[in-house]
């Protein structure tokens, strides 16, 4: 059997999906995430990881799976992505297992929106999508995130640190 990597299985409003789990950085259960009024759609909120406001996009949402009134499971997952501030909300992180590189099955770019569904692999009696982090969200999508994380740095600035809030 070919040397695999190890691959992180999450569910995703019943769908199995996998990260390759050297792309991620740390799976957390689900904080209370800050939502400003003006954010809406898959984007589930800000998470604060220490004093650093993190984009968390619901994927079951972003796929399509899933209206975001329907997200109220307190025991969900966030998947925090390692190479950039993001954090994928899933309904479960089930299992890391390694799957041998032959196991994997090449998708076409073609069938899954910007070519985020990368290969497939059985695992039990499920087929697993495996995704592309850098390919979940459009470039647009991303720089709309990347936009949205910097007024919330910027207006969390404006209140200063808390070490200077502190009296002395």
């Amino acid at each position: 059997m070919a040397a695999g990597a190890a691959h992180l299985i999450v569910d995703v409003a019943g769908t199995p999906c996998a990260l390759l789990q050297a792309d991620i950085r740390e799976i957390l259960p689900l904080p209370r995430l800050h939502s400003p009024p003006t954010v809406g759609g898959p984007v589930a909120g800000l998470l604060d990881l220490g004093g650093e406001p993190v984009p968390v996009v619901d994927l079951a949402v972003l796929f399509g799976l899933r209206d975001a009134a329907g997200a109220d499971d307190p025991y969900r997952h966030i998947v925090l992505a390692r190479a950039r501030p993001l954090g994928l909300l899933v309904d479960r992180a089930l299992d890391v297992v390694t799957v041998a590189r032959g196991s994997l099955k090449p998708v076409d770019p073609a069938r899954s929106l910007n070519g985020c569904v990368v290969a497939e692999f059985a695992h039990g009696q499920n087929l697993v999508h495996l995704l592309s982090l850098d390919r979940v969200l459009t470039l647009e999508e991303r720089a709309r995130l990347d936009a949205f994380a910097t007024s919330a740095r910027q207006r969390l600035a404006r209140f200063g640190t808390l070490e200077a809030a502190r009296p002395a």
